[in-house]
């Protein structure tokens, strides 16, 4: 550390007309989170907050303080994650709280949905600019939900006529037969995790509404085949098990005024024979078609238990040390 980082420094920062615990969190979780993770002291008294420590200390402190105030002053309650994620992006050049300007639509609780952090914040717009957006990242990062956001907002501002949604249901196809129930609840399992997010967005009765009018179609991929979509929002989630054949089919169902938005996380593949994932190819066929767009979510973006982003570090890992000394410690791995 430099001699200027380590001289002993102090700063405070106002707190007037902020709730504290929209700020602190209840019973001080959020000041918990920082102290826990950064370097310095910390003392909140009043309407104030003082910082002290190393010059570098007190300026990091500084820039995740400044970062939450104004996000509070914004409207917005900050969350653990919240404070986890200006701590990470600290150094950036831009403020976690611009991402509170970035609304997507209001849930079915009248909340606002907005993107958590600039992974996400970038999704979003480059579904705004193009007809069809791949999303490719690992497990929590908000793929389909953001998805599915875009496609309620568009489909409230009027600029689509439906919205169509669909899944490769890899374990149905291979088990279907031995599953009980007509075709319709033997498909159900893949598909709910659609359905709840339509539900969080719409709200229980306008969904069923929505499902009934055909204004909100959930269907199997293999039900895409020979169709055109017109004036639709259409989202394939899990892409990564569908094969390249299955991917084409999909994306030459748009029709006029139609947009697509494709995800997956090509660490988690479920084919028999993963190397024909459409998804994997897909990137280099398509890679500088003018229209088509590949937005790459990171661990940096997972917004689900901050254990997850901890799991999913471990298990790329893994995966490194497997392929460097060629043998991973997986179910296949020698004892």
């Amino acid at each position: 550390m430099s001699g200027e980082s380590s001289v002993e420094s102090r700063d405070v920062l106002s707190l007037e007309g902020i709730e504290l615990i929209d700020l602190l969190g209840r019973n001080d979780r959020n000041l918990r989170v920082i102290e826990n993770a950064m370097s310095g002291r910390v003392v909140v008294r009043g309407d104030q907050v003082l910082l002290s420590g190393q010059r570098g200390e007190v300026e990091d402190l500084k820039r995740v303080f400044v970062s939450l105030i104004e996000m509070v002053r914004r409207k917005r309650v900050v969350s653990e994650e919240d404070v986890r994620y200006a701590i990470e992006t600290r150094t950036h050049s831009e403020s976690t709280a611009n991402l509170v300007d970035e609304p997507v639509l209001l849930n079915a609780r009248r909340e606002s949905v907005v993107p958590k952090t600039f992974g996400q914040r970038d999704y979003l717009r480059t579904i705004q600019k193009h007809d069809i957006v791949f999303s490719i990242g690992p497990a929590g990062t908000g793929k389909t939900y953001l998805a599915i956001a875009a496609a309620v907002a568009a489909l409230r501002r009027r600029d689509v006529d439906r919205i169509v949604l669909t899944r490769p249901a890899v374990e149905a196809g291979e088990n279907l037969g031995f599953l009980p129930g007509d075709f319709q609840e033997k498909v159900d399992p893949y598909l709910r995790p659609l359905y709840d997010a339509l539900q969080e967005f719409m709200g229980e009765e306008a969904l069923r509404r929505a499902l009934e009018n055909h204004v909100v179609e959930v269907a199997p991929l293999a039900y895409m085949r020979g169709r055109t979509l017109r004036h639709a929002f259409v989202i394939l989630d899990e892409a990564q098990n569908a094969t390249l054949p299955q991917v084409k089919m999909f994306l030459t169902r748009l029709g006029p005024e139609s947009r697509a938005v494709v995800t997956g996380d090509i660490t988690q593949i479920d084919l028999k024979q993963p190397g024909q994932s459409g998804l994997v190819a897909v990137q280099h066929i398509l890679n500088g078609v003018d229209g088509i767009a590949f937005i790459y979510l990171s661990d940096a973006d997972v917004v689900r238990h901050r254990l997850v982003q901890k799991i999913i570090l471990a298990f790329a890992r893994n995966d490194r040390s497997g392929r460097e000394g060629g043998a991973g410690t997986g179910p296949d791995a020698p004892a």
